[in-house]
């Protein structure tokens, strides 16, 4: 057996392994048990090189979890595993699932890149009615996206809580949390030390060091957001008019900017209409996602809600337009020199954050380490403008580091030092992407 069906075995048994009754996948055993929303997408993405039943299985798992109003959650749990969905009471919500427990918020759009994915390995016939499965549940998640999260009808989503984002403690949000956000209570516990108490009870520092996970005070601020949100029941007109941590998210715009052609695709396949104010929409973000671009820094950024400014905080989303694939060819040669510059230039691609960046920690969640789902979105803008090269550079980056660690959730971009949930579900999947499509 060569090196490369010996990598493919391993992350397919990686993926069975991690397989749950009822069709869905754990992003890891014991830190992850429930079924996350774009940890799914991912997952089908590899997984339908492996098992396209499964895969398909994987996707229509997350309709299950949809809300009345056409909310997909973050997180549907599972029925022998409660951590967490006590921080929810999704319930709360005339809109939550009743027969069921979710969160209360949602995460990046990858529905429609899954639903594409999968739909590329299939033939005319069972693509068209696949699509047809999903096109109904689709279409009322981008439109509770644009109902929802933009209400000055710009094109432009505005994400609530950093858990949305995916990027749960990105640099982008972080910052933003400690000006505007952190409560009296969790500054107070700041000052006077007693925060690490906290690591005690955490039940992701039972399975990892607590240096690997989000800092204990950024940890007790997306708690107390969360909390907030649930007092709010949930509610984005509630929500927006006493704004205090809501940000129109570049990683996820950019991603939602794909997700709509995707959508607008499988309409035409299908011969389906896309709703006329749903469309209009649609037409917007990709003028409105230009706003993001920054003249000074030379660079997209994230926006504060309120304000309208910039959070000019280096990070790994300023390269995710690039699979949006609606910028021009000349901001798109910005951001690969960009990625090319000392900042960002480590062993191993795509680091988090930049070397200069004060939050940068190569071993810590979003402020640091090499992801291999960000390292995929990126390796496949890069292509799609025609820098295969550095796409290439990007792929081999990434399989070279699960061929010599193992699929974990993410690793040092100075040495390559495995970290985080083992073995972790999407990185096993997209290394199999990786390695079954032509690059």
């Amino acid at each position: 057996m060569d090196g490369q069906t010996k990598l493919l075995e391993y992350c397919k048994a990686v993926l069975d392994n991690n397989s749950v009754r009822g069709g869905w996948t754990k992003p890891a055993p014991n830190l992850y048990p429930h079924q996350w929303l774009w940890d799914s997408c991912f997952i089908a993405i590899g997984l339908r090189h492996h098992d396209i039943k499964r895969a398909q299985k994987e996707v229509k798992n997350l309709f299950r979890g949809q809300w009345k109003n056409g909310m997909i959650p973050n997180i549907i749990y599972g029925a022998d595993e409660h951590y967490g969905d006590d921080i929810w009471k999704s319930k709360v919500s005339k809109d939550a699932p009743r027969n069921l427990k979710t969160s209360g918020i949602t995460q990046p759009p990858m529905l429609a890149e899954a639903i594409v994915k999968i739909g590329e390995l299939l033939n005319q016939k069972d693509r068209k009615k696949w699509y047809k499965d999903c096109f109904e549940s689709l279409v009322r998640y981008h439109e509770w996206l644009y109902r929802e999260r933009d209400p000055r009808n710009d094109g432009i989503v505005t994400l609530v809580h950093p858990w949305e984002s995916g990027l749960d403690n990105s640099p982008v949000w972080m910052s933003e949390m400690h000006q505007n956000q952190l409560p009296l209570w969790i500054k107070t516990f700041k000052f006077m030390h007693l925060h690490n108490i906290f690591n005690v009870f955490r039940r992701n520092t039972k399975y990892l060091p607590a240096y690997e996970r989000i800092d204990v005070i950024d940890a007790l601020g997306l708690y107390s957001a969360a909390r907030r949100l649930r007092r709010k029941q949930y509610n984005t007109t509630k929500i927006l008019r006493h704004t205090q941590l809501c940000i129109e998210d570049l990683a996820f715009n950019s991603i939602l900017i794909r997700a709509n052609t995707h959508l607008e695709d499988i309409a035409k396949e299908i011969n389906q209409e896309i709703p006329g104010w749903l469309r209009s929409r649609i037409k917007k973000t990709p003028h409105s996602l230009e706003l993001l671009w920054d003249e000074s820094t030379q660079q997209y950024s994230s926006r504060n809600y309120s304000t309208f400014e910039l959070i000019k905080e280096p990070t790994i989303m300023t390269f995710l337009p690039l699979y949006a694939g609606t910028i021009s060819a000349s901001r798109a040669k910005k951001l690969v020199e960009l990625l090319k510059s000392r900042a960002w230039s480590t062993k191993f691609l795509v680091p988090t954050a930049p070397k200069n960046s004060k939050f940068f920690s190569p071993t810590r969640y979003w402020q640091g380490p090499v992801w291999i789902n960000t390292n995929w979105l990126i390796a496949d803008g890069l292509k799609r403008y025609g820098y295969v090269n550095e796409a290439n550079e990007v792929i081999k980056n990434s399989v070279t580091l699960v061929n010599d660690h193992g699929s974990y959730e993410y690793f040092s971009p100075l040495d390559g030092r495995p970290s985080g949930a083992h073995p972790f579900s999407w990185t096993a999947a997209l290394t199999i992407d990786f390695l079954k499509s032509d690059t």
